[in-house]
């Protein structure tokens, strides 16, 4: 097996793990119940899965240019997902959107009291 069949293969593995986990949070987007678990669905498994797939992509094109554009695709949305997911979820939990007695700890009620 040569060097460039070795790393197809990885990239194959690498695009199906990805893809996997971009389905799962596909799932959990839409079988889970409240807002918080949605988030918590979409945010993880994307941002992984996207990341594998970008390297799978990266693996296969073997191409500096490529490869630097992926990596900056990847890190905006290494870095920008959660953060998006944090405000999304603070903004439904100001408009009554999350259910708080499913919370086991809930601190934003204290910030929210002293005007944080």
């Amino acid at each position: 097996m040569s060097w460039s069949s070795a790393l197809d293969v990885v990239g194959a593995i690498f695009l199906l793990l990805g893809s996997g986990l971009c389905l799962a949070g596909a799932v959990g987007l839409v079988r889970f119940p409240d807002t918080l678990s949605r988030l918590h669905a979409v945010t993880k498994p994307q941002t992984l899965g996207l990341l594998l797939i970008l390297g799978a992509l990266a693996l296969t094109l073997r191409s500096w240019a490529a490869t630097t554009t992926l990596l900056i695709a990847g890190g905006a949305q290494f870095f920008t997902a959660p953060v998006a997911a944090h405000l999304v979820g603070r903004a439904a939990y100001r408009n009554g959107r999350v259910a708080r007695e499913t919370l086991d700890v809930d601190e934003l009620s204290e910030a929210l009291e002293r005007g944080d």
